[in-house]
């Protein structure tokens, strides 16, 4: 059998993991508008607690929080719907933003807490955990070990994905200098992450 830290293998999970955290979704969505919308700094504890927080999510996939979910699906079931209500509500926060970061009352980045949180009622965050320790953990080799190994791989590759979504929001912003074409742009991003959720909708 082919062992769990041969370069063709390792080579395969980092190309799983940074096509996963890199392709569009619910976070990489929310950084771009975010980035936009707040700036670079402004959106690093947001970036931070997706980071950790997935990374954490991970690891308990691992351990055998996936193992609950196959034994108790309505589990999933049900933080799936929670997922789905509060993207939707997140989507009416973004598409409802001014663009305008002086007026703190009227919209907030993700803090690192509520950024690392929101991993646990992301559809896509659970699809990609679970999919990812199933597809490349192995019942003959030590799998604390291989999940501690997938982990810190997403956790690098997360790392990467999040600060270069976060990193496009500023620099449209430099193109999107109109507070009106903010707006515009926010209710854009706001309509790609409902269609985002789309599919999970109806699996």
């Amino acid at each position: 059998m082919e062992s769990f830290y041969s370069f063709t293998l390792l080579f395969s999970i980092l190309t799983f993991t940074l096509t996963a955290t890199t392709t569009p979704g619910p976070n990489n969505i929310m950084l771009l508008s975010s980035g936009l919308t707040f700036g670079y700094k402004k959106t690093t504890p947001h970036i931070l607690g997706i980071v950790l927080g997935f990374t954490i999510m991970i690891l308990l996939v691992g351990i055998g929080l996936g193992v609950a979910f196959e034994k108790f699906p309505f589990i999933l079931k049900i933080l799936k719907i929670v997922g789905i209500l509060y993207l939707c509500w997140m989507a009416y926060k973004i598409a409802t933003s001014t663009g305008n970061i002086k007026i703190k009352e009227e919209g907030k980045p993700f803090t690192f807490i509520q950024a690392a949180l929101f991993q646990w009622v992301n559809p896509k965050a659970w699809i990609m955990s679970i999919t990812a320790i199933s597809i490349f953990v192995s019942s003959k080799q030590n799998n604390i070990e291989q999940v501690f190994v997938i982990a810190l791989i997403f956790c690098i590759s997360a790392s990467i994905s999040c600060n270069a979504w976060a990193l496009g929001g500023v620099v449209l912003k430099r193109f999107i200098k109109n507070k009106n074409n903010i707006k515009l742009f926010n209710i854009v991003m706001a309509f790609l992450l409902i269609t985002s959720i789309i599919p999970f909708i109806f699996d």
